[in-house]
């Protein structure tokens, strides 16, 4: 029997912050910047619920993942594989195509190719994908390098856009906003008013965005990996991912936890861990994450909405954004906006394929150890192969010309909507089962989480009827 260790101190709350920079990163090129923009150059802003409703549901379904690591000081995979005999295959197979589809680098590269005046984005988009290889491949450790690259992008593309969406958005727009956020809406052009979904919707397309609401899919459950790796609650007795060219030899890793001896001090130090977590994922994710949504809608409505090819099914509003807030300002401004939102896709693309390479890798080596009956692993090798096989399924995809960024975006999107909906089943089913209950969620977190379920099982049988129903 290994001998159970103490649940650790608390450390400093600066040491604290990266993993949900990340994990918020992973959302904004999908549907911050594209999917919830789009909708409202569409729709106007009384959808604006539902991005509110999304990020809030993905607090607490991140907070309910985040608790295992902390308490077992391993991913949820390590889990929910001695669970779920068929965990292994689910989340590789769901997470290949959920994500393997590169929508948001194609809508990265079709902006870029705008503004350097190039009429096929596509070489630009295969050029994306091995430059995101080569940085996630150079860094000492890889989560180090994310976090530091993800931070810097955010703190310097966010305050810019929340800078144009104050300046440029009227009184009037404000008023439309603060409606749209209790489901208060008007069509253009005969402002015909509607109540939360509008006529004409997608549903799809908003179930698309309601996903992406913050993460979505099987990203969601990356957030145990990073806390694990920052070295949260347990997993200070774990060991980090190194880089592809940093060391001869990759060091073997050992993927299960330590176990925890859950005394009265054990259980005082989780408790002051999960306090000060709980804020700052709700300070970083939550609300940043929201801010951000809310004034890229704002910003798209004050600039696009009733405008002529507006409506248009492609990412093309985001040009006529930057024209708009070229005229308004000055065209610097214009052309700073759409560097920005390529930096941010980028920024998005590179964590989703660092994300998703940690979750098929780490669910690839959990079977492997299971058959060769090891306790550690070479996970940076299995980690590169995954990603590369990414890279080169994302080329093969633009070289037999699937490019179009937000036909790409909405099909990953609504496989990962239900995708989300079985992994939030699984690990709250996981928790219950698996944690002391001195440690698990108290009654009102656990209602929340069936509440979200039942939503999000509905919501996506619904769509997948009406899209099938569109096929036979």
């Amino acid at each position: 029997m290994p001998v159970k260790k103490p649940f650790p101190k608390l450390i400093p709350f600066r040491k604290i912050l990266g993993p949900s920079f990340i994990i918020l990163a992973l959302g904004l090129g999908s549907g911050e910047v594209i999917l919830w923009p789009f909708l409202v150059s569409t729709y106007g802003l009384g959808i604006a619920w539902g991005a509110v409703l999304g990020i809030t549901f993905q607090y607490f379904m991140n907070m309910e993942i985040e608790r295992y690591a902390l308490i077992k000081g391993e991913s949820v995979f390590v889990g929910l594989h001695k669970k779920f005999k068929g965990a292994v295959p689910w989340f590789i197979l769901s997470t290949f195509i959920g994500f393997g589809i590169p929508g948001i680098i194609a809508a990265s590269a079709k902006i870029a190719s705008h503004l350097l005046g190039i009429s096929e984005h596509k070489w630009i988009a295969i050029f994306f994908l091995c430059l995101i290889g080569l940085i996630l491949s150079l860094g000492k450790t890889v989560y180090g390098m994310l976090e530091k690259v993800t931070k810097t992008i955010l703190l310097i593309g966010t305050p810019f856009v929340f800078f144009l969406a104050i300046i440029i958005a009227s009184k009037t727009d404000w008023i439309a906003l603060g409606k749209g956020l209790v489901g208060i809406g008007a069509l253009a052009p005969l402002q015909t008013k509607y109540l939360f979904i509008p006529a004409g919707i997608s549903l799809a397309t908003f179930l698309a965005a309601f996903a992406y609401a913050g993460t979505g899919g099987n990203l969601n459950l990356a957030q145990s990996i990073y806390v694990k790796e920052k070295g949260y609650g347990m997993g200070k007795y774990s060991q980090p991912m190194a880089g592809l060219f940093r060391q001869k030899t990759a060091p073997a890793v050992k993927l299960e936890g330590e176990p925890c001896d859950f005394s009265d001090k054990s259980i005082t130090n989780f408790k002051r861990w999960w306090r000060v977590v709980s804020v700052e994922h709700l300070v970083v994710f939550w609300l940043m994450g929201l801010l951000t949504m809310i004034l890229l809608m704002l910003l798209s409505y004050s600039t696009t909405y009733g405008q002529a090819g507006a409506q248009a099914a492609d990412i093309s509003f985001v040009i006529t954004e930057s024209m708009h807030i070229s005229k308004a300002l000055s065209p610097v401004f214009g052309i700073i906006f759409l560097a920005v939102v390529v930096v941010m896709l980028f920024q998005t693309q590179l964590g989703v394929m660092d994300s998703t390479s940690r979750i098929m890798a780490e669910n690839f080596a959990l079977k492997k150890m299971e058959m060769k009956k090891e306790s550690t692993i070479s996970l940076s090798k299995i980690y590169y192969a995954f990603l590369w096989l990414q890279i080169a399924f994302g080329t093969i995809l633009f070289i037999a010309d699937f490019k179009e960024p937000l036909t790409l975006i909405v099909i990953g999107a609504v496989i990962n909507a239900v995708a989300m909906f079985v992994h939030l089943g699984l690990v709250n089913w996981m928790n219950l089962t698996a944690l002391p209950k001195e440690v698990q969620a108290p009654a009102w977190r656990k209602m929340i989480i069936v509440i979200i379920f039942i939503f999000l099982g509905v919501f996506s049988i619904i769509t997948l009827y009406s899209q099938l129903g569109k096929l036979f």
